[in-house]
Order: structure tokens, then sequence, then C-alpha cells
């Protein structure tokens, strides 16, 4: 198979990387080298900085890295001559091309998955698991927060000049940590955006929300509440969901999922699940390349669909939206 990377950012050589590691060396680049990485490691690899000609090598499946903002050009072009593609998210930073896309994906036959890798972490997947078998009971409530502080994420560059920070890019804190509204549509049904308060005033210099508090309504009228920032130092990754039985309690940065359970008489059971030995980040995308794989060959339906990353897109705009001054 020949595989078409578009982008060459840290996600992009990520994907070329984990590439190699499952053995998969046809490979060739679309490149506009905006990119601020050292590049020598494609000194042996057919590199194009038109689009048309990268397309003209009749690649079989296109990773899609780029910044948001760029996506749905390279992505409607790539689905219109059939090729399957692992869209980085989010999918784009409107809604502007989104129903044109749909459109030709549709006609071609063209197979998309969409990267969010939280879909294959561990942990994720086990509340899923706890929640499908009612561990906990009736779900009520729940709590998500992800904090990171934006100047550390790439050191190599001027963090004020990333995507995530410029407007133009797709950047904001609601866009650029969308993987939240993905995963507890995921693991708590059909979501809406009840409200949202966006907030600037971070002084890092940004022209987007650095701070997003966003009141979140599930299936079942499920209420909670998502806190995204860039200004937290340490980072702090974690979720809380309560049932009628109990509750569930996920440390990112532990690795661990506390599970706490009690009985009609009062009595409480802990439980703790962790992840297994070894477990490293780079294994969750290393399961969804994996997994892209096999989506090209045919021997998979994506985890993650176009649809599931049109829903996670529309979220955070609605937030956006209704968090607007």
């Amino acid at each position: 198979m020949k595989f078409l990377i578009v982008g060459f950012g840290s996600i992009g050589r990520r994907h070329f990387q984990n590439l190699l590691a499952l053995d998969e060396k046809d490979i060739l680049f679309y490149r506009t080298h905006q990119s601020t990485l050292e590049d020598i490691e494609l000194a042996d690899y057919q590199v194009e900085t038109d689009l048309e000609s990268a397309l003209a090598q009749e690649p079989d499946a296109v990773i899609i890295a780029n910044p948001s903002a760029y996506h749905l050009d390279v992505a409607i072009p790539a689905a219109s001559q059939g090729c399957h593609i692992l869209l980085e998210k989010p999918i784009s930073h409107s809604m502007s091309r989104v129903e044109e896309f749909s459109k030709v994906v549709q006609e071609s036959g063209s197979r998309v998955l969409v990267g969010f890798q939280f879909r294959y972490h561990p942990n994720l997947k086990k509340i899923k698991a706890l929640l499908e078998n009612k561990k906990i009971g009736r779900v009520l409530s729940f709590r998500s927060h992800w904090g990171e502080y934006l100047p550390n994420w790439h050191p190599w560059e001027d963090y004020r000049e990333s995507y995530a920070a410029r407007k133009d890019l797709g950047g904001g804190v609601l866009l650029t940590l969308c993987h939240n509204f993905d995963y507890m549509r995921w693991l708590l049904g059909e979501t809406r955006v009840h409200s949202s308060l966006l907030g600037y005033n971070s002084g890092l210099g940004i022209e987007v929300e650095d701070t997003a508090d966003v009141s979140l309504v599930c299936d079942q009228e499920i209420q909670g509440s998502l806190h995204l920032n860039f200004t937290q130092m340490p980072g702090k990754h974690c979720l809380e969901i309560i049932g009628s039985r109990g509750s569930i309690f996920w440390d990112y940065y532990q690795n661990q999922v506390d599970l706490y359970t009690f009985n009609p008489a009062g009595e409480l059971k802990t439980e703790i699940f962790s992840t297994p030995d070894g477990f490293d980040r780079n294994d969750l995308f290393i399961q969804e390349m994996k997994h892209f794989v096999d989506l090209v060959k045919g021997n998979a339906d994506p985890i993650c669909s176009l649809a599931d990353g049109i829903k996670a897109l529309e979220l955070s705009i609605q937030a956006k939206v209704k968090g607007a001054r």
C-alpha cells in the first residue's frame, strides 16, 4: 500500500514513524514547508509541494495532518480520487465545506477514519465497559477537565505561531482539545451544548480562547460540565462520572480508573484498574494506525467515523457560538 502524508508537524511526524514501525515503507509526502520541525529524516522519501502532483502518485491512503483550517482542501480531492483517509481532528475549523466532503466520500466509496486516538485508550475502553454493564447504576452527571500549558507543547517553536494559538489555522482550546467532546459522546451517547463561557485572559498573547467552561447534556438528560484550558501546569486531564450506585474517576496522567460502588446498605467498594505494564501514550497512535491499515485493506469499519468527527466539530462550534462575547 502507498501512503501519502500531508503535513510534517509533530503529529505528521508521529504517523510517519508509526507507519515505519508497522513495516509500511511505501510513503510519500505533500508539504508546504511551513513546519518548524527538522526534516532530515525525509531525505530518502519523495516529497511533493503540489497536491495534484502528490495525488497523481496514486496513493491508496492519505493521512491528513496539516493545520485543521486546511484539512478539507486536501480531503475533498483525495476522497474524489477514492483514497482512504485518516483525518486528524478536528476535521475542519468550520462547517463550510463539511457537507461537500461528506457527499464526495459517499459517492467515491472512500473510507474515513477520524483521529480521535482516545477511543483506543485502555482506561476509557474500560470505562465504556463499566457503563455498559451498569456498574454504577444509572448515570446522573459527569465532569471532564483538561488543562495544559500551551507554551510547553512544542518547545522548538514560538507557541504564539502554532496552529493552536492562531484563529486562521483553526486554533483555540475548544477545537484543539476537542477530544473530550468526542469521548463523552462515545461514552454517554448523543450530546448537546447547553451553555458555554469562554476566557481570553491568560496573558499568553494569543488571539483565540484559552479557557472554556461548557455545560453539556447527554442521552437521557445526563448533565455535565467540561473545562478546558491552555494555562495549567502541571497538566491535568481527568473525568468523573456519577451514577445512582457509584462513581467512576479517571486520571489520565496516573493511567488509572477508580471505580466506587455501594450497595443498598451503603457499604462502599473500591476497585482500581490500571493500564497494562509498559503502556505508553504512543500506543494509542500505534493502535490507531493498525486500525487504519486494516480499514484501507477493507478488513475493518472505522472506530471513529466521519459522522463522529462531524458531531465533535458541531459541538466545538456550538460551544464557541454560545460563548461568544
